[in-house]
């Protein structure tokens, strides 16, 4: 397809797990991906014809999302978008495997846990309004099972950010709908990715399905709600879990 007749995603934290698994999912879908992560490419998508655009930056600070989305602008020139994936995200951990919560946490840490996971995505829905607007859009927030329950390894910095953009999902599908731009999230359990260590191995039996799921399933889940399909789909958060967020 050319370049006007495709659609566009802008996807964040695009150069592995999640993010690279739906990347992948769009671009052999054949959409033109505009993408942003604190690192390059990586080398196995160097030639894909559809990852035309990547824009490194650290979205954990204010002013590098500002740059982000204008760099962005620049390279849309004008055109529309049509998806915009909020994922880039960070759980910090300690060293030695605590379960980072609210007495030993430290709050600095909770300030910047909170930019990257919900500011982010608060800015970036503003700065990218109006293309979204213009391809009458649709915005994916990926949550986490951790922002509904205790996780026993997520920190509670990162489950409270979750649950805050949980809320923030419901507030923006209610603005936005006004622009024909709709608003959802995917809430994801277990899934492997290199950020999984074994002592996840201990949480597949709360899993009714028995297993963790696989990036490209939730890749799969994110393209869908994207489509006409889910045309009237606004303000649900779907969960990925196996059936774990039901206990």
């Amino acid at each position: 397809m050319s370049s006007e007749a495709r659609k566009t995603v802008v996807l964040t934290g695009a150069s592995r797990g999640i993010g690279h698994a739906t990347v992948k999912r769009f671009s052999q879908e054949g959409w033109r991906v505009l993408t942003c992560s604190r690192d390059v490419i990586p080398d196995s998508c160097q030639y894909d014809p559809n990852w035309t655009n990547h824009i490194t930056a650290d979205l954990g600070q204010p002013e590098e999302t500002n740059r982000f989305v204008e760099e962005a602008l620049t390279i849309l020139g004008g055109q529309p978008v049509h998806a915009l994936v909020n994922n880039a995200a960070i759980s910090p951990k300690t060293s030695f495997k605590e379960r980072l919560g609210i007495l030993n946490g430290d709050v600095d840490a909770w300030r910047e846990v909170f930019e990257l996971n919900f500011f982010t995505p608060l800015q970036l829905a503003r700065g990218f309004a109006k293309p979204l607007h213009q391809g009458k859009g649709v915005i994916v927030n990926i949550t986490s099972i951790a922002g509904h329950a205790i996780h026993p390894f997520a920190g509670s910095a990162y489950s409270t950010s979750k649950a805050a953009l949980s809320a923030l999902t419901r507030e923006m599908a209610v603005e936005f709908a006004t622009l024909g731009v709709r608003v959802n999230a995917v809430a994801p359990g277990e899934i492997e990715t290199a950020m999984i260590g074994p002592e996840y191995e201990a949480l597949i039996p709360r899993i009714p399905m028995g297993r963790m799921g696989t990036t490209e399933e939730v890749a799969g889940v994110v393209f869908q709600l994207c489509g006409k399909d889910f045309g009237y789909v606004t303000g649900t958060e779907i969960f990925l879990t196996g059936g774990q967020h039901l206990y």
